[in-house]
């Protein structure tokens, strides 16, 4: 072999004694030995990897390791795909999962981005119908009226407001109707919450948020309680349409998710000392929080929620004006569009992460111009509140 040629070709790469940790995989395409064993992988009949955008050893790492945390409580294994972003898993099932002139019943009080995609799709013939999900009376009467009604989307607790859904009643309704029960459990994360233990059948994350839990990387995943729905009307899109993650947003997810467990308590008493706090200042309105004993779906979360979590939100009584000034006040807490990192993060809603949701369409469901954000880190919990103390003033 020529001296050039051996600067191009690799050794053959080592394969006793594997790594401790799960390694990085940097590879667009995988070798096989034949061209009997491509074909019987290309055909799905051995196992093995083709090319990076159909999958990977990192990739498939996450998607499985998430998977099997969101099954923990179920008798057969779901399957989980790991996806470029939040947005990416959420648009890879409803295109999946939804045909032209099929529909989508949702909650007003939903993330911004989700908003707008299921606005992206109106035109291409998936529509979106509006309810409120905690009531099951109008929740049967939307399903009895329009039986187009492919997924029912829910995000609980929901994104700024906080409220609870009742993941078992929801999915009954669903599958008496012939719908799938779709949950965006992103602010929960298994640790707070299993929405396939409670009847759902697909669940997407963010892994961006609380699942990286360190701010650095965007990724995604969806959970499929059935395998087969995964392999027939998900694969293809994922595949097809670029929704694929990446190895290095994949193992920064491996590694964060060793620490979750510990994060989520951590995050959850300190959001719950941060809100008794909130509750009991005299400058502020109203406090949205899973843990306070006056939470309207107080039931609820007391049968499906095991910690409450990091977020909440709260409106000042000064109403906007004073909500801005707050947010230039903080000095400890950060202003960012994002949540779930280790440190204590704060956002204006109306301004940032639902913008793009009509101004009446908030206010007719909580997320008002004053409201705040506050995605609740696991520092010293002293120093947070002595930060929003001095903000608030």
């Amino acid at each position: 072999m020529h001296l050039s040629s051996r600067a191009v070709r690799d050794p053959q790469f080592p394969e006793l004694n594997p790594p401790h940790q799960i390694p990085l995989v940097a590879a667009s395409s995988f070798i096989f030995d034949s061209i009997e064993q491509g074909m019987a992988i290309f055909g799905g009949e051995e196992p093995g990897h083709i090319y990076g955008r159909f999958g990977n050893p990192t990739i498939d790492a996450a998607a499985e390791k998430i998977a099997a945390l969101e099954g923990h409580d179920l008798e057969t294994a779901p399957a989980g795909l790991f996806c470029a972003s939040g947005m990416a898993a959420i648009a890879t099932v409803f295109l999946g999962c939804c045909a032209p002139g099929q529909a989508v019943l949702t909650q007003a009080d939903l993330y911004g981005g989700t908003t707008g995609l299921l606005e992206q799709l109106a035109p291409r013939g998936i529509t979106t119908i509006t309810a409120d999900l905690r009531d099951h009376n109008a929740v049967s009467e939307l399903l009895e009226r329009h039986p187009e009604i492919r997924i029912i989307y829910v995000e609980t607790p929901s994104n700024p407001t906080l409220r609870v859904t009742d993941l078992r009643a929801l999915a009954e309704l669903a599958h008496a109707h012939g719908s799938l029960l779709v949950a965006d459990n992103t602010f929960a994360t298994p640790f707070v919450q299993r929405p396939l233990s409670l009847g759902a059948d697909i669940v997407v994350h963010s892994t961006t948020k609380f699942i990286n839990g360190h701010g650095t990387g965007i990724a995604g995943a969806i959970v499929c309680k059935d395998p087969q729905l995964l392999r027939e009307q998900l694969i293809p899109v994922y595949r097809l349409y670029g929704g694929n993650g990446n190895p290095w947003d994949a193992w920064l997810v491996l590694n964060g998710l060793k620490t979750l467990p510990l994060r989520m308590e951590r995050h959850s008493e300190n959001a719950l000392e941060v809100a008794q706090y909130l509750q009991k200042h005299p400058e502020v309105a109203r406090v949205n929080y899973p843990g306070l004993s006056d939470h309207p779906d107080r039931p609820v979360i007391d049968r499906q929620m095991e910690l409450y979590g990091g977020m909440l939100s709260f409106e000042l009584r000064g109403g906007t004006a004073a909500g801005m000034a707050f947010m230039n006040k903080i000095k400890f807490c950060t202003l960012t569009p994002t949540l779930g990192d280790v440190d204590t993060l704060v956002l204006h809603p109306a301004t940032m992460s639902h913008r793009g949701v009509a101004p009446e369409v908030r206010l007719a469901h909580g997320i008002t111009d004053g409201l705040v954000r506050l995605s609740v880190g696991v520092e010293k919990v002293e120093d947070i509140i002595a930060d929003l103390a001095q903000a608030i003033g």
